[in-house]
């Protein structure tokens, strides 16, 4: 039947849960194929792949460096390289300190405090390699979730789980999974292009890009085996969980994200249906047909193999251009200031109290690492290695993984997508998160010690 392929929808939706979904056990833990992808690409790459992130950030301030002085017309003859490169004042100055960081840290000119192995080094030399790749092949193969009828299925079946309880639409059923399985960055460019596409409304994708956007498994894995518990990994991982949950459920019904706009991208107000439609009520599996019918009109209308990987290339190139630099300038500045001033010292002394009124062993030492998680999330479980008490340091690495919001990562790719989330909304969600999952954590923590 032209306008309905059941076959596409099944074969391609498959391999994009293959791709994004399926975990792969590995010698450090669970993996997804789109990271073993990106792995095997970082090693192939070699010493290859720090010039060309030096080019992309390098890139990206000159184009906007021309748009903002030259302007040439070809440039506004392409509205892709508009979006790419006609950024505000604010955005250009971001793009400029990252070529500055960026050609210090790679060269290690200037003071060390930059480009350290802890500051600008940890970006450079670990992060954005990393990321780079990531954006290649999920940028690359996004399509295979988004334009095959993937989330239409599931958007029916998941909406009277995830409307009443997260107060979000069933299709972000599968960003969240997708995030939780894979990669937090995974999950914000997923959301971010499915808000461009019209699919969720700006408080939606502001509360899918910042409650949803976990760390991967792996990752944590690493986190634990900072703070030496990696025999607890159960316990820990289930904790991360429960509080994970349960700071979903609340995040939502607060400000800011409860004060974001209800309006789309296109300021259209009206929210999208997801009733069923009548001729589908009484039907057996009524909701499973009403699913499949859409994924299959919707998997129809791809039959462009070029246009699938054009599609995908933008995704890679916007990415690539918009994001990083911001990673770049703001996971240096935010490093530097951790590593090199007692500013986040300062900002966590008054969760020593709290931790005192909690019971928590050694809570002068853990104030400091419960704020200095905005800057990166692996440096509270630096900062936690030389706690003696093991509760301690199994909540503050509890705790740095449900915090979620970090500028050297996700917090950065937030900042560089249409996402409608500003610096100081991730500020005050970082805070809201560690309120709200640190009694969480506490508590489950003495009962496991």
């Amino acid at each position: 039947m032209k306008g309905y392929s059941p076959l596409k929808f099944i074969l391609f939706s498959l391999i994009g849960v293959l791709l994004f979904m399926t975990p792969i056990p590995t010698d450090e833990g669970f993996t997804i194929p789109i990271a073993i992808l990106s792995s095997g690409l970082r090693d192939l790459l070699g010493e290859v792949l720090p010039v060309l992130i030096v080019l992309v950030i390098l890139i990206s301030f000159a184009g906007s460096l021309i748009i903002k002085t030259v302007r040439p017309q070809s440039m506004d003859k392409h509205a892709f390289l508009q979006r790419l490169f006609d950024v505000s004042w604010f955005w250009f100055t971001v793009r400029l300190l990252a070529s500055v960081f960026v050609i210090m840290t790679y060269f290690q000119i200037g003071p060390e405090m930059v480009w350290s192995e802890f500051t600008g080094g940890l970006l450079f030399g670990d992060l954005l390699p990393t990321l780079f790749t990531i954006f290649l092949f999920a940028g690359l193969f996004l399509p295979l979730l988004l334009n095959f009828g993937l989330l239409e299925f599931f958007g029916g079946l998941m909406t009277k789980i995830m409307r009443p309880l997260f107060t979000l639409p069933g299709r972000s059923s599968i960003d969240s999974l997708t995030s939780w399985l894979g990669d937090g960055t995974i999950g914000v460019i997923l959301t971010d292009k499915q808000y461009q596409e019209g699919y969720y409304s700006q408080r939606e994708a502001a509360v899918i890009g910042t409650t949803f956007s976990v760390v991967s498994i792996t990752f944590a894995l690493v986190v634990i085996e900072e703070v030496g518990l990696q025999h607890m990994f159960f316990e820990f991982y289930g904790t991360v969980i429960a509080a994970g949950l349960i700071t979903a459920l609340i995040m939502p019904r607060i400000p800011p994200l409860s004060w974001k706009s209800n309006s789309y991208i296109d300021e259209n107000t009206e929210t999208l249906d997801e009733t069923l439609p009548q001729e589908y009520r009484g039907q057996s599996f009524g909701l499973v047909r009403f699913g499949f019918d859409m994924a299959s009109t919707r998997a129809a209308k791809n039959s462009s193999p070029a246009a699938f990987f054009a599609q995908g290339g933008r995704t890679v190139l916007d990415m690539w251009i918009a994001v990083a630099p911001i990673i770049m300038a703001f996971g240096t500045i935010a490093t530097i200031l951790a590593e090199n001033t007692p500013l986040f010292t300062w900002l966590g002394a008054p969760f020593v109290p709290l931790l005192q009124l909690m019971q928590v062993p050694e809570a002068a030492e853990a104030g400091a690492t419960l704020v200095v998680g905005f800057a990166d999330m692996f440096l509270p479980a630096i900062f936690a290695s030389g706690i003696e008490s093991e509760m301690t340091r199994f909540i503050i690495a509890c705790v740095s993984v449900t915090q979620l919001i970090f500028l050297s990562e996700v917090g950065g790719v937030l900042l560089g997508s249409k996402i409608p989330v500003s610096f100081r909304d991730l500020v005050i969600i970082f805070l809201e998160r560690t309120l709200i999952s640190l009694p969480v954590v506490v508590l489950i923590a003495h009962l496991i010690f």
